[in-house]
């Protein structure tokens, strides 16, 4: 960390001592919110370049942790660059400039986590790769491939074809490929998530049952069948179902998540909702996942509900319980 402390150090007295001779530098952009975009898409290529396959969400999570904090000394240097006025004197003027050449990298530190946030936030909006790799969930079982090449070429072509947005074709495919193999669950799996594309809800859960009964510990398909029951406006099939997910892993975020959305937004059960959000929460911070700040939010939300009801007490009490600071 020292290191990389001092080259950043060096980095910034090197641009400052530039600046003070020319006009504008060259490569460096001084507006912070085009700066972070820049930093953001360097982070998102990183992220994009991530191999989710037959890795857990914790593993994904951590890599894409990696790829925002290859970024998050450069972004802190780029802002401090940005607070710099006037770096060109007069002649016969004298002017003193400050400059606060501190680069905080750890990661432990208010300030870090300001910077790292600040990445971590754009990029759930604008880069379409985090959330299609921290929501990839490719652990293979026992029984999640399949060993026959007959199988396998209708399923490359199924994830071909889904990937243009062709789910009909994909569909048509998966069904051939456990044709040659009944227990192909990652054929029914993904038969389902293209059901859902399509809105064909019933036949979706229909597709993860069948791979739940190939392998009842499937995550993807528990996780899966909670969504389309939220769909479909069965939120307390959905809360059974994440309860079912809950049993085989009992510290996925996403169960906490999950319940805590229905329980806010569409059972308005404001308590139930904070207690299942703030679980979800610590975990998404411990395990570095981008999905922190989406159960942020609703929490938040859920707070303004509460304080309509004059529970802002109750609010605290469950934070403070689940070993969270308010604000």
């Amino acid at each position: 960390m020292k290191k990389n402390l001092s080259l950043l150090l060096l980095t910034l007295i090197s641009v400052v001592s530039f600046a003070q001779e020319n006009d504008s530098i060259k490569g460096i952009n001084f507006d912070s919110e085009i700066f972070l975009k820049e930093i953001s898409d360097n982070a998102c290529q990183c992220i994009d370049s991530i191999s989710a396959y037959n890795k857990s969400r914790k593993e994904v999570a951590s890599e894409i942790h990696t790829c925002i904090d290859k970024q998050c000394g450069a972004y802190q240097l780029g802002i401090k660059l940005s607070q710099i006025k006037d770096l060109k004197t007069t002649v016969g003027e004298k002017k003193e400039v400050n400059i606060d050449l501190n680069v905080n990298l750890n990661p432990e530190s208010n300030e870090y986590k300001k910077y790292y946030y600040e990445i971590e936030t754009y990029l759930m909006t604008n880069c379409a790769a985090i959330k299609a790799k921290i929501s990839a969930n490719d652990k293979l079982g026992i029984k999640s491939m399949s060993s026959d090449s007959e199988a396998l070429k209708y399923y490359n072509l199924g994830l071909e074809a889904g990937k243009n947005g062709d789910f009909e074709k994909a569909i048509d495919n998966y069904k051939k490929a456990v044709v040659f193999d009944p227990e192909f669950a990652f054929a029914y799996d993904n038969m389902g998530v293209c059901y859902r594309r399509l809105n064909r809800f019933d036949d979706a859960i229909e597709a993860y049952e069948k791979s739940l009964k190939i392998d009842p510990n499937g995550q993807m398909p528990l996780q899966n069948i909670g969504i389309a029951y939220l769909y479909k406006k069965e939120y307390r099939k959905a809360l059974k179902s994440y309860e079912r997910l809950s049993k085989i892993d009992p510290n996925n975020p996403e169960v906490f998540y999950g319940i805590g959305n229905i329980y806010a937004q569409h059972l308005f059960e404001y308590e139930k909702a904070l207690d299942n959000l703030c679980k979800a929460y610590n975990i998404y911070v411990e395990q570095k996942s981008p999905y922190r700040s989406d159960a942020e939010k609703l929490i938040q939300l859920v707070y303004s509900e509460m304080k309509k009801q004059g529970k802002e007490s109750t609010f605290n009490e469950i934070l403070e319980k689940n070993g969270i600071k308010a604000n």
